[in-house]
Order: C-alpha cells, then structure tokens, then sequence
C-alpha cells in the first residue's frame, strides 16, 4: 500500500507548522512574555507652516523634517545634506516644491506654490519626489495645505487613498 499523495503530505506539514507556531505563542504569552508587536513607524500626522518650521535642522537633539508635494518627509538620516549648515538646509522646516521643481535655493522658490513651471520642471519634480524623497526618506506627515483649503475648509480633492505611503489604520 502507498504512503498519501504528496500534495496531501505538504498540506499535512504546513498544518503542522502553523500548529507549532501558534503553539510557542502560547507557550510564551503563558510564561509571561507578551508577544512582539509589529514594528511600525510613526504614525502621520497633519502639519502647520508653523509645526513644520520648527524641524529646520537648527536643534541638534530635533528630527530634520521638509515637504515636497505637500508631503513631508524625515530627512534626518541625511544629515550632511539637511543639517545646519548643510548644502540643502534652505529647503528644510517648509514645504519646498517649487525649489525641488526648479532645482534652486532661491528663497523666492521655498515655497509649495507650482504655479507657471514648466513641464519640464514638473517632470523633475515627480522624478525627484518619486526617486529621491519617497525612496529614501520615511514619510512622516502631510501639510495643512494639502488637506485643509486657505481657510480652513476641507480640500474637496483630496483623496487619502491617492496619498503616497497611505495606510487606514494609521488614521486611526
């Protein structure tokens, strides 16, 4: 007589794991020991012109935080870009599309406003902010502006599931 179908076999062994796992779980809930939450980032949060300015890299013991899109971004772990100091630092504490757009630290250009760029420039900008700022910095906020209008009102076009890096559970 044969042994079972080996198809039968690999369904038996993956029960069998999944009952051994969720053995030592309880083995180790029951000895006391919680078991490990998920690592998660932090959850996003809405920023002000005023709450963003005060991550400008200026305070050595503060997170680096700058916006592009209306998205802002921890830019800290590039520090030697960001930091006081630093080549790029002009772009920091604010929403700074249109001088990512433009490849300029003009001041005139810190701001997040994209009126007449070119589309050449508006290329740039979802390149950058797609290759650069999305890829390497964790997303840690949106701006006021992007989901509040200038006065107050929501955004009617704002879509939170159009969002980069969006997840309803950290909305709650």
């Amino acid at each position: 007589m044969a042994g079972p179908a080996p198809g039968r076999r690999l369904r038996w062994l993956a029960a069998l794991a999944l009952v051994l796992a969720l053995a030592a779980g309880l083995l180790a809930a029951g000895a006391g020991q919680a078991p490990r939450p998920a690592e998660r980032g932090p959850p996003v949060r809405l920023f002000t012109e005023e709450e963003l300015a005060r991550y400008g890299g200026e305070e050595e013991d503060q997170p680096i935080y700058m916006a592009v899109k209306g998205v802002v971004f921890d830019v800290t772990s590039g520090k030697e870009f960001y930091g006081r100091g630093a080549p790029y630092n002009a772009l920091t504490g604010k929403d700074s599309t249109r001088g990512v757009a433009k490849m300029s630290l003009d001041p005139a250009d810190l701001t997040h406003d994209t009126t007449g760029l070119t589309a050449k420039e508006l290329e740039s900008l979802d390149d950058v902010f797609t290759k650069v700022y999305k890829a390497k910095y964790p997303i840690v906020g949106y701006t006021a502006r992007r989901i509040l209008n200038e006065d107050g009102s929501p955004n009617l076009d704002f879509k939170p599931e159009d969002q980069p890096h969006f997840d309803i559970k950290d909305e709650f």
